[in-house]
């Protein structure tokens, strides 16, 4: 029940995250004006300025309702989507984000279904005109709706969410946040609280101070560059060996997903990520630091282009402290630790690994699928041609693995189409599908029947080693 609870919360946030990643470049051009041309910017500028409240109130809400209704109807689901959410934004005094966000997709989910129910009643010859009417009809009804009834539900849930949340601040607790945040984090619901909560509570405020410290509570890269660091000097094996490019990816790169599995391989390190997003914060606050848009990813490079002008000491303070303190208390939790050393645990996985190969190969010939799903069929390794690397929001940690595993096909002379995906956009002719373990029950329900091996880190991991192993031999002339 709880993995299922997970799976579905994990997908919410990757819907969410699908909306909102596309439009960040958009979100990131607002909080570049806003930083450059408001009274207290870089370079002031009164009619640029201008641009700042039209840009918020009215294309970045329209923009979410668009993408929100594409995903669940296609271009049909964009359309009503911008005419749902434009009721939204009508009469509004603040950014509809959150509106946009719950009207476009419903919109174009009302669309589909009516669309679904006409499917093959249509006259031939009536086509065009029943769907443009029928389009035209139930937008009309939905942006009226969302106007007259929605609207005010909405601006009222906001009024209380930004009252509980101002609530918060007032009384001190805001530092504390990182309990929940971190936990959920390494779970791969990062997304939900990004993309689902703090960024739109962001773009509000930012929109009223020119800045907001919401964009740096789940966001911040220094506690993932302390825990990578105490690993990088204090972990062993192959931990610590894939520590400094994790380093790299993380702290450079902004995928912060490279770090949760060292998390999720010693979870009393958490403690440590807790620990360090609260020093962060703190120092934040101390600072009056924010950031004018959401950093995604959230790399420091991105952290430093969205610090607006007079905060950069207190942003790189903040993220220093964050990283140190987070250092120094993982430190202290791998040189005490008396549970088995990291490379003792890679070292089980990797004889597990090699004596399942030895008991007939039943990972390479899909054996592992089929014992945790009876429906999927065993894909051989002279069919592979499409590998997918799934992740949330398809665009960070299965990224970054499927790249190093094409580069490592290509060194071995093979050529195979290798993608990354969102687990819900993974193409139905993928061949096989390569996921965190975390992620297998999301994967199974959106890709049933899907060959589908499980990871626990995309830097190295037995499981790549064997699909490799099984490609080469293929390649060779047949299995050996």
């Amino acid at each position: 029940m709880k993995k299922k609870l997970r799976a579905r919360l994990q997908a919410f946030g990757g819907f969410l995250t699908a909306m909102v990643i596309p439009n960040m470049g958009a979100f990131i051009a607002w909080g570049f004006i806003t930083a450059l041309f408001i009274d207290t910017g870089w370079l002031p500028n009164k009619n640029f300025a201008e641009l700042v409240a039209p840009i918020s109130k009215f294309i970045l809400p329209i923009l979410l309702g668009y993408t929100g209704g594409k995903l669940v109807h296609g271009d049909r689901g964009g359309v009503i989507g911008v005419m749902a959410t434009a009721g939204m934004i009508v009469g509004s005094d603040i950014p509809m984000f959150l509106g946009a966000m719950i009207m476009g997709p419903f919109s174009a989910w009302v669309l589909k279904k009516f669309d679904q129910l006409i499917d093959g009643r249509i006259p031939t010859g009536f086509e065009m005109v029943i769907n443009n009417f029928s389009l035209g009809i139930i937008g009309c009804i939905l942006t009226l709706l969302s106007y007259s009834l929605v609207r005010p539900v909405v601006v009222g849930a906001n009024d209380l969410i930004s009252s509980a949340v101002q609530m918060i601040v007032n009384t001190g607790y805001l530092p504390l946040l990182p309990i929940l945040n971190e936990p959920a984090k390494v779970l791969f619901l990062n997304n939900v609280i990004d993309q689902g909560i703090y960024y739109p509570l962001g773009m509000q405020d930012a929109l009223e101070h020119g800045k907001s410290l919401f964009f740096m509570l789940a966001s911040n890269p220094g506690p993932g560059l302390g825990l990578l660091l105490a690993f990088t000097i204090f972990g062993k094996g192959s931990a610590k060996e894939t520590a400094p490019g994790a380093i790299i990816i993380h702290f450079f790169g902004g995928i912060h997903e490279i770090y949760f599995p060292y998390v999720l391989m010693k979870p009393i390190t958490l403690l440590g990520m807790i620990g360090g997003a609260m020093s962060g914060i703190i120092t934040f606050q101390f600072f009056g630091a924010g950031l004018v848009a959401g950093p995604s990813p959230g790399s420091i490079f991105a952290y430093l282009a969205l610090t607006p002008k007079g905060k950069f000491i207190g942003v790189m303070a903040g993220v220093l402290v964050a990283a140190a303190v987070s250092f120094v208390i993982n430190s202290f939790f791998l040189k005490v630790s008396k549970a088995p050393a990291e490379s003792d645990e890679f070292q089980k996985q990797q004889e597990a690994s090699k004596a399942m190969k030895q008991e007939g190969k039943d990972l390479l010939q899909g054996a592992m699928t089929e014992k945790k799903n009876d429906k999927a069929e065993a894909v051989k390794a002279t069919e592979i041609s499409f590998i997918v690397f799934a992740c949330d929001a398809g665009l960070g940690s299965s990224a970054m693995g499927a790249n190093a595993f094409r580069k490592r096909l290509e060194k071995e002379g093979i050529t195979k189409e290798v993608k990354n995906f969102a687990i819900e956009k993974v193409p139905q002719n993928a061949d096989v599908i390569v996921t965190h373990e975390s992620l297998y029950d999301r994967s199974l329900k959106a890709n049933p029947g899907k060959r589908t091996i499980t990871i626990q880190n995309f830097m190295r991991d037995p499981n790549l080693d064997m699909l490799l192993n099984e490609i080469k031999e293929s390649s060779a002339g047949g299995e050996k």
